[in-house]
């Protein structure tokens, strides 16, 4: 992989950036790792709802800039003290996420400072029992983006604050908050590491020669930044008007269930979480096969059997989904 360096600390242009770089990957390609850092500010997963989980208060009197990402997962706050990477390849005929592939290199990388790090759950990095990292990925049009976080001196308090954070979610973890789950690596790592050894760590581990970034694709970049990224609609969105709603928590995801339901039809359904999506078209296309169906559970259980449930949920079992839907 050719190994790139962001040198701006804004989050809706890394993450323009970063999608550029993956719509734009040339085939045969050996693909890209990135690292970077964004100034403080909230990152939101691709089909959550950001009004729940943000403090809009903290938000709004911070000025915390709010940006959603492409990949599924939930809600993130970052600052200088967090560093980002990402990893941009061709998807090799895989058709499910696969963290395990790009977190094995990242905790190798870190025990070459010390750090002893495993991945635990779906897609997370631990240590002694301590969250020090977290991911996000997608496939689409045959490639894939996988991204994350490393917490190497993050300020938990103003992490606390900024993010409204899911109590049945702590209660899985068996932890009783947000700061007994995290930990910073820097509390980890052996006397005198520091961010630079890490980073050369990363790149030793994950990269085999510099790359560099063209004008038409900081160009493209630019473009997204402003018309998507800096966006209300894109960032917050409207919800759509809601007779039903229901939540579940599984082992691979949260899910949130909102119905328009009209003289027995589902006029509007919103699927929201922090779950991953296998399907290239995300849950929307999820959401534009129920459109029009009726709420009658056999109607719609038949409508779900058609489907491959484990498109949009990862990790799922297609007899729990459907019964989630239609109870």
């Amino acid at each position: 992989m050719e190994h790139l360096t962001f040198s701006t600390l804004d989050p809706a242009f890394n993450l323009a950036l970063e999608e550029a770089l993956f719509e734009t990957l040339p085939a045969g390609h050996p693909g890209y790792f990135l690292l970077w850092q964004n100034g403080p500010s909230v990152i939101v997963g691709r089909h959550q709802c950001t009004v729940d989980e943000v403090n809009a208060d903290f938000i709004r009197r911070e000025n915390l800039p709010v940006v959603r990402r492409i990949t599924g997962g939930g809600a993130v706050y970052h600052d200088t003290g967090n560093l980002n990477f990402s990893f941009i390849e061709h998807a090799g005929g895989r058709e499910k996420v696969d963290f395990r592939r790009y977190l094995e290199p990242v905790c190798a990388a870190l025990a070459d400072l010390g750090v002893r790090a495993g991945i635990s759950g779906r897609n997370d990095v631990e240590t002694e029992g301590r969250k020090i990292s977290g991911s996000g990925q997608m496939l689409r049009r045959g490639k894939v983006l996988h991204h994350g976080t490393l917490l190497i001196d993050v300020n938990f308090d103003r992490l606390v604050e900024a993010l409204n954070v899911d109590p049945e979610k702590m209660r899985s973890k068996g932890v009783a908050s947000v700061r007994s789950r995290v930990g910073n690596i820097s509390e980890y790592w052996q006397p005198g590491s520091d961010m630079d050894a890490l980073v050369a760590a990363l790149v030793r581990r994950c990269a085999s020669r510099p790359g560099s970034v063209g004008e038409s694709i900081m160009g493209e970049a630019h473009r997204l930044a402003d018309e998507k990224y800096r966006q209300w609609n894109w960032n917050y969105g409207a919800m759509p008007n809601f007779t039903e709603r229901k939540r579940q928590r599984f082992d691979w995801g949260t899910v949130e269930l909102r119905l328009d339901v009209k003289q027995g039809r589902i006029a509007s359904c919103a699927i929201l979480g922090d779950f991953f999506c296998n399907a290239g078209e995300g849950i929307q296309e999820l959401e534009q096969s129920l459109a029009g169906a009726s709420r009658e559970p056999e109607e719609l259980e038949a409508i779900l059997r058609q489907l491959d449930m484990g498109r949009y949920f990862s990790g799922c079992e297609a007899e729990t989904m459907t019964a989630f839907f239609t109870s």
